[in-house]
């Protein structure tokens, strides 16, 4: 003999108060899943439309003070000066994380350097200065020799080079964050030795930018 079950017509009120609930709660999901997806297609559309252009970064000037080898250690102080650029028109530049340092027959000579963070505004340029220096930084023994060849060629070439990371402004809206990493070569004429100091080079360079 099966059971049969009636509901009273509170139960029916709870049972359709309960469901117009979750019925509310669906709705407003719902909407407010829509709106994150139209604030995420729009950035994109911004940033398709815009599409920022990597800053740009050239030396003006690298002055060498020391470059001194003793046994597997090396001593030097670099003075040096960075054109940053912003090629863009409408797009901003925060630069949350700047730092510099060199390095000879890729093997880094001295400590990084970090410089302030900085905002670069639409098609700003700012001249960067940085003293770039090495105490008894632990080198290959091999490098001796490379620096001997080198100053028997009468040429010295020193790679100075940047990390750090960055965000984009587009009016109101910013990015998150972005990796950024700068290559920059100097060529300079290298005696048998560091006198008269400093070893000086005056040039445009464009170096090279990755982010």
């Amino acid at each position: 003999m099966s059971q049969i079950t009636i509901k009273s017509p509170k139960h029916c009120a709870e049972y359709k108060q309960g469901f117009k609930i979750e019925r509310n709660y669906k709705k407003l999901f719902l909407a407010l899943f829509s709106f994150i997806t139209a604030i995420i297609l729009l950035s994109l559309a911004i940033w398709v439309i815009l599409r920022p252009a990597k800053p740009q970064f050239s030396l003006q000037q690298v002055d060498i003070y020391e470059l001194s080898l003793s046994g597997t250690h090396i001593n030097s102080s670099i003075q040096l000066t960075l054109l940053s650029k912003n090629p863009n028109q409408k797009v901003a530049i925060y630069y949350d994380d700047f730092q510099v340092y060199a390095t000879y027959k890729d093997q880094r000579i001295t400590s990084h350097t970090y410089l302030p963070p900085f905002y670069q505004d639409h098609e700003e340029s700012n001249l960067l200065t940085a003293s770039l220096v090495g105490d008894l930084v632990p080198v290959a023994p091999s490098l001796g020799y490379e620096m001997g060849r080198d100053q028997t060629v009468g040429r010295l070439v020193l790679n100075l080079k940047v990390s750090g990371r960055l965000r984009w402004r587009v009016a109101t809206w910013v990015t998150g964050h972005y990796g950024f990493e700068v290559n920059c070569v100097s060529v300079m004429a290298f005696g048998p030795s560091m006198s008269p100091a400093p070893l000086t080079s005056n040039q445009g360079t464009q170096c090279s930018t990755s982010v």
